[in-house]
């Protein structure tokens, strides 16, 4: 295992997914982040087990198509960005809503 710095790790990731899909995956103990696109699986592993205190068993990729955005006559593109879905060990879990 490599030494990540812990600063980095944590810039990796932008924002935990809450849809409808990803609801549906957090029963099956996955649960769905958007990336940095340069980020890879091993950083992408180290990130979540060093920001949540959890053990990844598996880290799953996907890039997804750039989105097109119109302004009036000019044609441009949403920055691409990537999405992990994250399988955890079993009895492990992530708390995406703490009780307030």
């Amino acid at each position: 295992m490599t030494n990540y710095n812990p600063r980095y790790l944590a810039d990796l990731t932008i924002k935990p997914i809450v849809t409808e899909k990803a609801t549906l995956l957090m029963e099956q103990n996955k649960y769905v982040f958007d990336v940095l696109p340069k980020a890879t699986k091993p950083e992408i592993k180290a990130a979540i087990e060093s920001l949540f205190d959890v053990t990844v068993t598996k880290v799953n990729t996907l890039r997804l198509p750039r989105r097109k955005r119109r302004v009036g006559r000019f044609l441009g593109y949403k920055p691409q960005y990537k999405r992990a879905i994250i399988t955890l060990q079993e009895g492990d879990s992530i708390t995406l809503f703490p009780e307030v």
